[in-house]
């Protein structure tokens, strides 16, 4: 069996579940947090036996004994679905025992993981992704993370009208595009003081590239941002061409080492090919949507991860792998 970690109107979730049964996989549930626990429950028997058994009973009384699960996708997963009449610290409660206790049965077995959730949220830092880059010999952006005004106004000083800022963590509700910062808004450096904020050497760009990483494979894309109407930040012309694009090989090897370091199965890592030809690393996000760059550029990624979830983990030692990437 293979589990998707989202919920069911998820377009992503169901374009893998309908390659994964052109392939002929048709074993596969989609896990909605929000099911749980008042419609599923979990069960974990542990003792001085040959084997310890870990148990999901969903919604429609199937029970799913984990050492029967190939692969999961932790695609988009949902805040779990408490009552909403609970006094804030019972709930509290109850929201920090579930995800310990799921993390636990999670650290516990060995299916294939898209990605390991401890990862996958390490991946999320935006400083360890780029110190990881530059350790491994990408260009990065020159780069300031700080709440201290008088370094943040020292750095806009040295990229005069050039600089950008982003903020640390992206979310499906919560999501902010990179920006040019403005002259006037330099006025309010005061107001960094409560939080840190990542500021880059703004990048020109040839091309932006969007790369899909999905196990060994690299499925990269190219668009020129320079013709569309907000040149900034890609991400914001939802009518820009894409096409297939050719990395360099050491570019290729540099990015594939990133992922085994980072222990990542997929990732959507953006990058900038300068006019003068230079490759630049801004970003990896372990969760990062695809469907838009597959119709786009007409290239498999739905396909590419479905195979890849349905492999799972054939031999022991990827599953050794597995565990020793969740606990480094």
């Amino acid at each position: 069996m293979i589990i998707i970690i989202s919920e069911p109107a998820d377009v992503h979730a169901q374009a893998v579940i309908g390659e994964l049964k052109a392939i002929g996989v048709s074993d596969v549930r989609i896990f909605n947090f929000q099911d749980f626990p008042m419609k599923m429950s979990v069960t974990m028997k542990l003792g001085n036996t040959d084997r310890s058994d870990f148990v999901l009973k969903f919604p429609d009384g199937r029970s799913v004994p984990m050492d029967e699960v190939t692969a999961v996708w932790w695609r988009r997963p949902q805040a779990f679905g408490l009552p909403q009449k609970m006094e804030p610290n019972a709930r509290h409660f109850s929201m920090q025992e579930t995800a310990t206790a799921f993390q636990g049965m999670w650290q516990s077995t060995s299916p294939l993981w898209v990605n390991n959730i401890l990862r996958d949220a390490a991946a999320s830092h935006k400083p360890w992704q780029l110190e990881l880059a530059r350790q491994l010999g990408l260009r990065i952006p020159d780069t300031l993370i700080t709440n201290d005004p008088g370094e943040a106004r020292k750095f806009w000083a040295k990229y005069p009208g050039h600089v950008v800022y982003k903020c640390f963590v992206e979310t499906y509700h919560s999501w902010r595009e990179t920006r040019i910062l403005k002259p006037e808004e330099q006025a309010f450096a005061g107001s960094i003081r409560l939080a840190p904020v990542i500021f880059q050497e703004y990048i020109p760009a040839g091309l932006d590239l969007r790369i899909t990483a999905i196990g060994p494979q690299l499925l990269a894309t190219e668009a020129d941002s320079q013709k569309s109407e907000y040149q900034i930040d890609v991400r914001l012309n939802n009518d820009i061409k894409y096409h297939p694009h050719q990395l360099p090989k050491d570019v290729e090897a540099k990015l594939l080492k990133m992922m085994r370091v980072m222990g990542l199965e997929y990732g959507a890592i953006d990058m900038r090919v300068t006019p003068q030809g230079e490759y630049v690393f801004l970003e990896v996000n372990p969760a990062g949507q695809f469907l838009y760059i597959e119709y786009a550029a007409k290239i498999p990624i739905a396909r590419t991860l479905a195979a890849h979830l349905a492999r799972g983990v054939e031999t022991p030692h990827e599953a050794a792998e597995q565990r020793r990437y969740a606990y480094a």
